[in-house]
């Protein structure tokens, strides 16, 4: 259970630590005090969104944490130390802060961990049910979910929403594949030519570069001839070439050798030189040779290259593209020809899957349905206690047409709350305040199946008063009988039921005004019973009223208990008669 509660610097809140005790516990205060901003921040901490605007004026962090009784719960002690965090063996510390840039952080026991973590952690601790739980009451979708929570559905629905996954995929998967097949077939005459086309044409990457140089070397011949055979000559030709004058400089060169030695190194480098023009004379000669005017193999070539640039204008701006649409093509009609088989394959796996989600469905609407009469029983059996003596609730499950990824029928709570109504979807029978009753009636059967060991209440008593307001705080006594309850409220009927009763108010300290807490007891507690019930609580009349509230809260729980404590001893003598045992 949640024994403490501490929060810094949340909104208008300076510091604050809420003690919280077993049984029913009471919040109550002024309209503003900050009774929802202690239910907010316990929502921080339990994993809701922390926004930075939740910081205090002034302040660079808020904080809140949370100090949990686990000794009853070895679950829990086991799940977290198999997450590697250290466990006491009768706490755990949850801790959250958010600063003002937004950046959130989280603790438990003093280890770091992801919100998600800590959501995970304090959903099995605290479960909170509000005033938009009534709203969301009108709601098929979260009435289903309700009622698989009641039947403990969770895994089932859990395998309906997998299979159902699974169908949708292989469904669009065979769509699509039928699509692309009777696309290709539609096109296949196209495809086929295509590949011809480019078979034929058996383009090679890099081709129609090699073509280029082929054809400019052969459209220009006879000049390259000329040039080619004018340059060896001007190297290697009559008297009058390079080489042949050169001849002067190798004498020159030999005579200077001779006399300075140093001079051997320049030789070696002018020979080399002659050498180099020699050889290059050489080719020269030789491409010249090589070089000839082939009118035929020039138009030969120019054909081939005008085929690559059809084909190119077509299919793609380079050859390697051209490859590419043609392998394209070759596997568009593979899909053409053997399309049939893939589809046919999918279809096959699909059969097999819808045939998983409808067992998965049945398992699931089995479960709906041995269960949605008790539940309704039970919920309806609370209805008097409410103030509605005549008021039942019933489940109408209505198959759907196509199973979905929440099963294979719509789930809808009608009700008749008055004598000789009947039966109505609740969006369509009832009011503000009577749904709020429905709403803690169903939060009671539920609370009785939850392992969660803390319940809150924000405000669920909307739209109640009166009698019916002492019967909704006798409810939930009673649920506090087996749970540890916190409720916020702000109806003196409910507070007088209360094991523990904490008031939230407003100060201001200088300029700057702050919430803050105390619990009340004896006189204290009085005075906020008094001032609930709307009279002047420093007036006697008042506050007799009050004591006087108190008083008959506390013999009801007398002979609660007392008849309690009866009905268990005589079930106990009936069950050992059964038994033959001695009374």
């Amino acid at each position: 259970m949640l024994v403490e509660l501490r929060i810094r610097n949340v909104a208008v809140i300076d510091s604050v630590t809420l003690p919280l005790a077993t049984g029913l516990n009471v919040l109550t205060g002024e309209t503003g005090a900050g009774k929802s901003l202690i239910i907010g921040a316990l929502g921080m901490l339990l994993g809701e969104r922390a926004a930075a605007d939740r910081v205090r004026s002034g302040s660079e962090k808020a904080t809140v944490e949370g100090v949990f009784d686990i000794r009853a719960r070895p679950a829990l002690r086991a799940s977290l130390d198999e997450r590697g965090l250290d466990v006491d063996e009768e706490l755990v510390v949850l801790k959250r802060e958010v600063g003002t840039n937004g950046r959130s952080r989280a603790w438990i026991n003093g280890s770091a961990v992801t919100a998600a973590v800590l959501a995970e952690i304090g959903s099995s601790l605290v479960s909170v049910h509000g005033q938009h739980d009534s709203r969301q009451l009108v709601d098929t979708d979260h009435q289903r979910d309700v009622l698989d929570a009641y039947v403990r559905a969770g895994e089932a629905r859990q395998r309906v929403a997998e299979a159902h996954a699974k169908v949708m995929a292989l469904r669009v998967r065979e769509r699509e594949l039928e699509m692309r097949r009777v696309d290709a077939a539609k096109r296949a005459d196209y495809l086929r030519f295509v590949v011809r086309e480019i078979e034929e044409g058996n383009p090679v990457v890099g081709e129609d570069e090699a073509l280029d140089a082929d054809i400019r070397r052969l459209s220009h011949a006879e000049e390259l001839q000329g040039l080619a055979a004018q340059a060896s000559a001007a190297i290697a030709g009559d008297e009058r070439a390079a080489l042949s004058r050169l001849a002067v400089v190798r004498r020159a060169l030999g005579s200077l050798t001779r006399i300075d030695p140093t001079m051997a190194r320049v030789q070696t480098g002018f020979d080399a030189a002659v050498y180099a023009l020699d050889e290059l004379a050489t080719e020269l000669e030789q491409y010249a040779e090589g070089v000839e005017a082939d009118p035929q193999r020039l138009r030969l070539l120019e054909r081939r290259r005008e085929l690559l640039l059809g084909l190119m204008r077509k299919y793609g701006p380079s050859l390697s593209e051209v490859i590419a649409e043609g392998d394209r093509a070759r596997a568009e009609l593979a899909l053409v020809d053997g399309g049939s088989l893939d589809v046919a394959a999918i279809a096959e796996a699909r059969a097999a899957a819808e045939g998983t989600l409808v067992e998965a469905a049945a398992e699931l609407t089995r479960l709906r349905l041995s269960g949605a009469r008790q539940f309704a029983q039970a919920v309806s059996a609370l209805l008097p206690e409410l103030g509605m003596l005549d008021g039942r609730v019933d489940v109408v499950l209505q198959p759907l047409e196509h199973i979905s990824a929440a099963g294979g029928e719509s789930v809808q709570f009608v009700a008749a709350l008055n004598a000789g109504a009947d039966l109505r979807p609740l969006s369509r029978i009832a009011s503000g305040g009577e749904l709020s009753r429905v709403m803690l009636a169903l939060s009671t059967v539920l609370a009785q199946l939850q392992a969660v060991p803390t319940l809150v209440f924000d405000e669920v008593d909307a739209g109640v008063g009166g009698a019916v307001a002492w019967q909704v705080g006798a409810l939930m006594r009673r649920v506090a009988s087996h749970h540890q309850v916190l409720a916020i409220s702000h109806l003196a009927q409910i507070a007088a039921r209360a094991h523990h009763h904490i008031v939230v108010h407003k100060s201001a300290v200088g300029t700057v005004t702050t919430a803050d807490t105390a619990v009340v007891t004896d006189d204290t507690r009085v005075v906020e019973i008094a001032r609930m019930l709307g009279g002047d609580a420093d007036r006697e009349v008042s506050r007799a009223h009050a004591r006087e509230l108190l008083v008959r809260g506390a013999e009801e729980v007398e002979a609660s208990t007392a008849a309690e404590s009866a009905a268990g001893t005589t079930t106990t003598r009936r069950a050992n008669q059964r038994r033959g045992k001695p009374v």
